[in-house]
């Protein structure tokens, strides 16, 4: 049997009545990771997409209370929404300005009075005249009731409704039912909803008075009348008004006259633009009348009452009290009076309805006995002398009927009552007011303490926000201060006063002329003979010289400090006092882009015009991808811009996850300008709390499309003949454009950075997609006017190419037939075109978990909502590429195809008719998708009539990577040609497959791409190079070259690849030859680091075994340099000097053939890795060729096993396919074996598939001539037989961290680098601390096959300093888990087109949210093989891993288990598409058995086997048996 639902706090149940009675909710909150009273429950229903009763289904908005929450309210008002809004007391006070205009709308504001339990009432009473009607509830029930109260109010009158309560006061109360579905229908009178929904104007400023103001027509119907807008309303009938004084006198007193806003005489005179006859304003007589009304229907729906003035006593009570705050503590009390107690006489009365306040309604509210009333007001931030509520009852009870007999008034202020006092509380309220001379405004109660009642409420910096933070003390350390710092001490100040820019400002002023003071001290003491020695003297001289220069002064400080401190005169005491004073700090303004919405009134505005030295660092917070839904009305302006435009500051405008490297040169270029410097910092996020991934994508969006540039603008440049404007992104919008049109900055601008020019020349934000669209389809069509035949016209969603190659080839298809034919992308498509078309043919391929490819997802998102598109007179098909074991469950069989057979039943809804019925490619056909598409085809064919056309030309075979090869000239094709075309980002699709050879892949930022596609621009092309570096090791000064390239050149990071080399990412293609160049200027190459060739040749980093290791690399770098293809193209294209001559390397000779690999290369790449046992950490298993180091008698290198045919590569569902580990073939001599592995590649140069690809790997070869077969072809071209092999022992294949000495007494110390990333971040700056080690090092850093790091040949002599700076950059920490040191991730996302989810953003977090589990199974310390890929294809070595996770789709992993240890097994799938919830409670089920159930030192890959997790893998065919979860068959 369900529960029942019941409602549990005040704030739930008006969320819950907010919810239902608007269009847009407003939920305002002190942070958008933390919950107000109302958040839960309004976040609830709108993500169960709950319906409301005004709205389908009311939009929810969370806001920030610092951000001006109430501008957010204008635009949907305008719009003629039903608007309310949830939040605390917090925000009124700032929001008068707003309050004003947002009284003539039918908004409802529910207020949370703040503090919690010790509530501040003095917010309410002082917007008391702001227009608004306020109702006020003090417990659960009536909280349910007023809210709806306030709704119906708030339509009925037009005007704004301001609900508070104490959300405290009800804490206790029972639970309650949810309120009356149907009394709320009843009472919410939605036909003025809809007449007021009918009002919504143009735009409009804040700053301009609309005439806007709720009106009565002569006939009862109140209207909403605007000048120039027109009228609307709600339709309820005015009755005479019910409430009278006692003589008969209208209910308006002198109080309502002075105070309320609303006439409370109901004069026809007062009408508007419409003659007094017909129109008046609504009235305080009106309001009753409505209230009376609609608690007339709750009282019969309910049985509850309710009034203007509530009353609660005896009816012959001699004394009352007026309670405006809080009356739990003392409701219990009171109502417990007996007959004989001191209390037996006294009633309670709270003002239901406080504005407008009705004074006769509270004089008929008191009974006539009462002689004595004391007016209690919880205000605690007391400005006049009598309270307005102590005023208000004082002029009703003293200006009404009979003034004469009016009771005696007593005010009194009440602050916080313990329930344990409340009787003693009461006892002196009541001796008081019954004492012959009454003491006013008597404090009764306890005043919160004064720190107590500034921390309100709570003032914290985002989570995410603190980046910035960090960075500034990285760069200032000691001498920076934070003028506003939250958390600072400034005794009698307010936290959130303590924070503005006023504020900070002005203690900066006077910080920093109590310094200059203390300056003209100094140089008065060096004059002074009052020292015992005479040494302060001239050291105080030559820091007064140099006060104001930091590095100086900073430096003096020290021993100015120390010269004082021996002196022990008293004059050097005195000095010593301020010995702080001594150093020149770097002064900052820290705030949020809620500073930018009134920028001319605001501190930022004093800052700038005081041209006072002070640093502004102003966070931005607002995500790109809510600029669109930003509210026109919130006056938010470009803080940049308006400092730029001031002309006396320094302006950075800067994004910590864009460039890290500009973030600190801004920073430091602020403090040394000497004046106002405004750095503006975007950090974009969602909630507080979101993930730096998260941030990362945003940041990244904003910048890529110039919503947010990144620049410096430093306006003393001038005096030294540079540029006041520095541009350090490609884009800008368009009102930075302007300002740098004028002055002809722009010109300078583009003359500096010709590349950047389109972009430039471009503005953000044009909108250009639809006309492009149509610009390309009328060309089309025009172009096929002179053909005859039917029209075809094919539409393609493709992700990896299949659909759009299909689609193409069947217009050429259709072509050859008579057709005319065209085909787009379905996002290239013009809409509204495609009911005018005869003959429609859709090809999509499924992409991620049933979804759209990228390009045809907006063409599906639109065909989806259109219902009235009428698609009768067209004919259509659709054809759909999938997998139907890709998503194995039976649960999961529906996205088999799933977006063509959406798209199909979608047309077929909106009245296409089938050409034919839908085709369905399958990839687990014999012939994949052909199988599929070949049947269906010719039945197109027939359903055209064009079946029978004869002489149908051949087709030409598709083009293939053998024959790009063969027609490049040695690798040249046309990337020279492709380099020089400044029109696009990208080359030529066959020089993409050449450019590997070279060391580079194109790639985009997908990230970027919808984005991109939105605004009419190609992909964020950029290029990935791979440096070829044998051995992974590299000497200090190629490493700061390194770091140079990636700073200048790349996107600020390096990555450190599981096969020992750098690569550099986001590298533009203008920027792709000068990296080149700078790689080879460091003695370095990328030729041959990708492509069909042998790769870069890896080694063990055996740091105990420094000869050893010299030994061995040796050999590595003989292998690379034999096996490195012989083409002169490289040289050629990337080379030239300023003669155009070709530029030699590292004395190599240029010629124009290849010995080894000839025109055609390999048929795919070669990989060989040599490991130095007894630690696997190349994985020598995986390779093509698999060396293992074998150690002669003396110490030194003798030979090595050779292992042939290992390999990662994969295709999910695909079982053809399969990693393999290497085969031994036995054991060869040191100086042969670079022979050797040149023989087992030709082998396979002459005899691996190179028509398939997918099957085109050396493990393939071998497992299809039989490892003997192959040995033998070896052998023979040898000449000699592989000698049997030489036993040899691995340990693990995970690296050894921290520090170790070799033989020779060197020290070597292993960096854990987390899946390679060389960055720096505003919490570890590790790229800065390795390019300072760098700096001073002298021994060699060497890469790991685990992409870590290793410091090695440190002499002792050289330790400290080392050390040193290690522990300054945190670099000398390895304390991490167990799990953490042993993982291992590829790049996937964003710059991998392979990519189907996350891997290295997304491993690290995982691992975070394992560890918890790790440390309660006391497994922290354990190592355990995990590794994450984004495809199959293997970068990370995943299927050697004890635990694998390998993308399957976004969010969604393959799970394999049980790969040995030592990297000598393969795992197994043992689960299949699962996300982060389920891989989480498998992992933790797993960890927690192996805890209890393995035996002394069994790994965990191992027990996995041995308890029947999951069954061993014996070889790469073995790899898809006997899986833990088996692949469904049905389609289910």
């Amino acid at each position: 049997m369900a529960l029942a639902v019941t409602v549990a706090t005040v704030g739930e149940a008006v969320a819950r009545i907010a919810y239902a009675s608007s269009d847009v909710v407003l939920s305002v909150q002190s942070a958008l990771d933390s919950e107000s009273e109302f958040s839960p429950t309004l976040r609830a229903l709108s993500s169960k997409h709950t319906p409301g009763i005004v709205a389908k289904e009311p939009q929810v908005l969370a806001i920030r209370h610092n951000v001006d929450p109430l501008l957010s309210a204008f635009q949907p008002l305008r719009a003629g929404k039903i608007v309310s809004v949830t939040t605390s007391s917090s925000i009124l006070l700032p929001s008068v300005p707003h309050l004003y205009k947002l009284a003539q709308y039918p908004i409802v504001i529910h207020v949370a009075l703040r503090p919690y339990g010790q509530p501040e009432y003095s917010e309410i009473a002082s917007i008391r005249q702001c227009g608004f009607l306020f109702l006020q509830s003090e417990t659960l029930l009536e909280g349910q009731d007023i809210a709806l109260t306030a709704h119906a109010l708030a339509l009925k009158s037009g005007k704004g409704v301001i609900n508070f309560f104490d959300p405290a006061n009800s804490s206790k109360d029972d639970h309650i039912s949810p309120e009356d579905q149907r009394l709320l229908r009843n009472l919410l009178d939605t036909d003025a909803a809809q007449d007021y929904r009918a009002t919504s104007g143009g735009e409009s400023s804040l700053y301009v008075d609309e005439g806007r103001h709720p009106t009565i027509l002569e006939n009862g119907v109140p209207s909403n009348e605007t000048r120039g807008l027109p009228q609307a309303g709600t339709r309820v009938s005015l009755e005479a008004p019910e409430t009278k004084g006692r003589n008969g006198e209208e209910s308006s007193v002198g109080s309502s006259e002075r105070e309320s806003s609303i006439d409370s005489r109901p004069t026809l005179s007062s009408a508007t633009s419409i003659s007094s006859t017909t129109t008046r304003p609504v009235t305080s007589e009106d309001v009753h009348t409505f209230l009376s009304g609609i608690w007339s229907q709750i009282r019969a729906a309910t049985g509850r009452s309710y009034n203007l003035f509530e009353y609660s006593g005896p009816a012959d009570a001699e004394s009352a009290l007026f309670i405006f705050g809080s009356t739990g503590v003392f409701v219990d009390e009171l109502l417990a009076a007996r007959s004989s107690n001191e209390f037996a006489k006294c009633g309670l009365l709270t003002a239901r309805l406080y504005r407008p306040w009705i004074g006769p309604a509270l004089v008929e509210s008191i009974p006539q006995s009462v002689k004595r009333v004391a007016v209690l007001e919880q205000f605690r931030r007391k400005t006049v002398k009598w309270g307005p509520v102590l005023m208000d009852v004082l002029t009703s009870l003293k200006t009404g009927p009979s003034p004469s007999s009016a009771p005696i008034i007593v005010g009194h202020q009440l602050g916080y009552i313990e329930p344990s006092t409340a009787r003693q509380a009461l006892r002196g309220i009541f001796q008081n007011l019954k004492s012959p001379t009454p003491i006013q405004n008597l404090e009764v109660g306890s005043r919160l303490q004064s720190r107590d009642l500034l921390n309100e409420y709570s003032l914290e910096q985002p989570k995410v926000e603190t980046a910035y933070m960090k960075i500034l003390d990285q760069v200032f350390g000691q001498r920076l201060h934070v003028a506003n710092r939250l958390g600072s001490v400034d005794a009698g100040i307010s936290p959130s006063i303590a924070a503005s820019p006023e504020f900070g400002f002005g203690s900066l002023l006077a910080r920093m002329d109590h310094r200059q003071k203390f300056v003209a001290e100094v140089e008065d003491a060096a004059a002074s003979r009052d020292f015992v020695t005479n040494a302060p003297q001239k050291w105080l001289r030559e820091w007064a010289l140099n006060a104001e220069d930091p590095k100086r002064a900073n430096i003096l400080a020290q021993e100015v400090i120390a010269r004082l401190g021996t002196d022990g005169s008293r004059l050097a005491a005195q000095l010593l006092s301020s010995k702080r004073l001594f150093f020149k700090e770097s002064q900052w303004l820290i705030g949020s882009d809620a500073w930018s919405y009134d920028l001319s009134n605001s501190g930022i505005h004093h800052v700038i015009a005081s041209g006072a030295n002070v640093n502004m660092l102003i966070i931005d917070s607002q995500p790109w991808s809510e600029r669109a839904a930003a509210d026109a009305t919130r006056r938010k302006k470009d803080i940049g811009l308006y400092a730029m435009n001031y002309g006396n500051a320094y302006v950075a405008s800067v994004a910590v996850y864009s460039s890290y490297t500009q973030v600190l040169e801004a920073m430091i270029e602020a403090d040394q300008f000497n004046g106002p410097s405004v750095i503006v910092a975007y950090l974009p996020y969602h909630k507080e709390d979101d993930s730096p991934l998260t941030v990362l994508q945003e940041t990244k969006r904003a910048v890529d499309l110039g919503y947010w540039p990144l620049y410096r603008w430093n306006p003393n440049n001038e005096d030294s003949g540079e540029p006041n404007f520095q541009l350090d992104s490609e884009r800008i919008k368009q009102e930075l454009e302007e300002f740098l049109r004028r002055d002809n900055h722009m010109t300078q601008l583009m003359n500096r950075h010709p590349e950047f020019s389109a972009n430039l020349s471009e503005s953000y934000g044009t909108e250009v997609r639809t006309l492009q669209k149509r610009r390309a389809k009328d060309a089309y069509d025009k172009m096929l006017e002179s053909l005859f035949g039917a029209p075809l016209t094919i539409l393609f969603a493709s992700d990896n190419g299949n659909a759009e190659s299909l689609a193409k080839r069947m217009g050429r298809r259709g072509r050859a037939r008579g057709l005319k034919t065209t085909a787009y992308a379905m996002d290239d498509y013009p809409l509204e075109d495609l009911a005018k078309e005869e003959n429609v043919v859709m090809i999509t391929s499924t992409a991620g978990q049933g979804e759209f490819p990228q390009n045809g997802r907006a063409f599906w998102d639109s065909i989806k909502e259109a219902g009235d598109l009428d698609l009768s007179q067209i004919r259509y098909t659709v054809f759909a590429l999938g997998d139907s074991h890709y998503w194995p469950r039976k649960e999961d069989k529906i996205y088999y195809n799933k977006p063509g057979k959406d798209l199909d039943a979608r047309i077929s809804f909106l009245g296409g008719s089938h050409l034919v019925e839908i085709g369905l490619g399958d990839d687990q056909d014999p012939d994949s998708y052909h199988t599929g598409y070949n049947e269906w085809e010719p039945k197109l064919w027939q359903a055209l009539d064009v079946d029978k056309v004869e002489g149908i030309p051949e087709e030409p075979p598709p083009i293939t990577n053998e024959d790009i090869k063969i027609e490049s000239n040695f690798l040249r094709g046309t990337i020279a040609e492709g380099l020089e075309d400044t029109s696009t980002g990208a080359i030529a699709a066959s020089d993409q497959q050449l450019t590997k050879f070279h060391g580079t892949y194109m790639q985009d930022d997908r990230d970027l791409r919808d984005e991109r596609k939105a605004e009419g621009l190609e992909p964020a092309y950029s290029f990935m190079i791979r440096c070829r570096l044998n051995g992974g090791v590299a000497t200090p000064s190629q490493w700061l070259q390194m770091d140079s390239i990636s700073g200048a050149y790349g996107n600020e990071t390096m990555k450190m690849t599981t096969r020992q080399t750098f690569q550099f990412h986001g590298v533009v293609k203008t920027k792709l030859k000068p990296a080149m160049r700078a790689i080879n200027k460091a003695l370095m190459t990328t030729i041959a680091a990708c492509g069909d060739v042998n790769r870069n040749v890896m080694v063990s980093t055996a740091p105990t075994e420094s000869a050893y290791h010299r030994d061995v690399h040796q050999i590595s770098a003989k292998i690379a340099d034999h096996l490195l293809p012989a083409t002169s193209a490289y040289h050629e294209i990337w080379l030239k000097d300023e003669n155009d001559k070709q530029t030699k390397v590292a004395g190599d000779a240029i010629i124009d053939q290849e010995p080894l690999y000839g025109p055609t290369y390999l048929p795919r790449k070669f990989k060989i890795t040599i490991a130095i046992p007894p630690h696997n950490d190349t994985d020598v298993y995986a390779h093509d060729i698999g060396l293992i180091a074998i150690k002669g008698s003396g110490g030194r290198l003798e030979g090595f096993n050779v292992l042939v045919g290992g390999g990662m590569g994969v295709t999910h569902n695909m079982k053809k396919t399969y990693p393999r580990t290497g085969s031994m073939f036995g054991y060869i001599p040191a100086d042969k074996i670079h022979i050797v592995c040149e023989k087992i590649m030709l082998v396979q140069r002459d005899n691996g598939d190179r028509k398939n690809r997918k099957h085109a790997r050396l493990k393939y070869t071998i497992d299809d001539m039989g490892v003997d077969v192959f040995k033998h072809k070896v052998e023979d071209l040898l000449g000699y037989q592989f000698s049997p092999p030489r036993p040899f022992h691995f340990k693990s294949n995970i690296d050894t961290f921290g520090w170790q000495k070799d033989e020779f007494g060197l020290n070597h110390h292993t960096f854990f680098i987390e899946n390679g990333r060389v960055e720096d971040t505003a919490a570890f700056p590790m790229r800065t601390g390795l390019r300072e080690l760098a700096k001073i090092h002298t021994g060699e850093f060497r890469l790991t096959g685990n992409q870590h790091l290793c410091l090695s040949n440190v002499r002792d002599t050289d330790l400290d300093s080392i050390k040193a700076l290690m522990r300054q950059y945190k670099l000398d920490n390895v304390q991490f888990s167990g799990l953490r040191l042993s993982s291992s991730a590829c790049v996937a996302f964003p710059t991998c087109g392979l990519a189907m989810a996350e891997s290295e953003r997304y491993l690290p977090k995982l691992i975070t949210k394992l560890e918890a589990c790790l440390e309660e199974n006391g497994l922290r310390q354990e190592s355990i093989v995990m590794r994450m890929t984004g495809c199959p294809n293997g970068c990370a070595r995943p299927w050697l891993a004890e635990v694998a996770f390998v993308g399957k789709a976004y969010g969604a992993y393959n799970m394999y288990l049980g790969g040995g240890y030592h990297g000598e097994r393969l795992n197994k799938l043992f689960r299949s598409s699962i996300g982060e919830d389920e891989i989480l409670e498998i992992m933790r089920g797993l960890l927690r058995r192996w805890a209890v159930e393995r035996e002394r030192e069994e790994r965990f890959g191992d027990w996995t086997v041995r308890a029947g997790v999951i069954k061993a893998t014996r070889e790469g065919r073995d790899f898809h048996d006997d899986v833990a979860e088996e692949e469904s068959e049905d389609e289910g």
